[in-house]
């Protein structure tokens, strides 16, 4: 066995002890929320390991991979196109990367203005498709933060309502980063209220179908409160 392989072995273990407790943590927040989850979409966030990395998480069972920028996604791709993966754009999407991105991603978690909402409509009907976004919005009101204030959250959802070539499904935040993940709660019952008011006006061609907050140092008060989608990276590959 070479020395990659004997790694990668050794990661494939360690990944597999993180993934099973992770799991049962992801269990034990839904059995406390409110909300009543049965289960919770699990994002692994590989913005940081190699693409032999992504293989080993797919022959562990584990196809939903979250990246934060399109060229680092085209690299894994080239390496890893037998798979059947789900690839997420969790990261900031620039409008010049929308073209490719499209291609790629099965689900944008990212979209925070009109100018970028028109361009994923547009490329979107010239492929004949319609691609799937969330609304990503700033519930901590951070200026480092993107995402649209939760006030204008409705007000967009209907401006973007009748475009073609979308599927809304859902909204999308990052709180901040605290040592505390209490510090969020507040703001992850606030996204899950404004998600429930989304529903309640019915906007045309908008789903509430996800609700994608927390991660790894706070999924478990996200999902208490309501989140149904985590994006995790660091709890899935430490000690690798």
């Amino acid at each position: 066995m070479s020395e990659l392989d004997s790694k990668l072995k050794t990661d494939k273990e360690i990944i597999e002890q993180n993934l099973s407790n992770l799991q049962r943590r992801i269990k034990s927040a839904c059995s406390r929320s409110r909300y009543n989850q049965d289960s919770v979409k699990l994002v692994i966030s590989t913005k940081y390991v190699e693409a032999e990395v992504v293989r080993v998480l797919y022959e562990l069972g584990f196809s939903c991979i979250g990246e934060n920028h399109l060229q680092d996604t085209e690299k894994k791709l080239e390496k890893l196109n037998d798979l059947d993966l789900q690839w997420h754009m969790i990261g900031h999407l620039q409008r010049n990367k929308v073209k490719k991105a499209i291609r790629i991603f099965e689900l944008i978690h990212s979209v925070e203005s009109i100018s970028l909402a028109m361009e994923i409509n547009k490329e979107s009907i010239k492929l004949g498709k319609k691609t799937s976004i969330l609304i990503e919005v700033n519930v901590s009101g951070e200026e480092t933060k993107y995402g649209l204030s939760p006030d204008d959250i409705i007000p967009f959802l209907y401006e973007i309502s009748n475009m073609k070539g979308i599927n809304v499904e859902g909204l999308m935040t990052m709180a901040p980063i605290v040592d505390d993940p209490e510090i969020c709660r507040p703001f992850f019952k606030g996204l899950r209220e404004l998600f429930e008011r989304v529903k309640e006006e019915n906007i045309h061609n908008v789903e509430m179908k996800f609700l994608s907050m927390g991660m790894t140092q706070d999924y478990e008060v996200a999902i208490e409160e309501g989140a149904n989608l985590v994006r995790i990276g660091s709890a899935v590959f430490k000690g690798i």
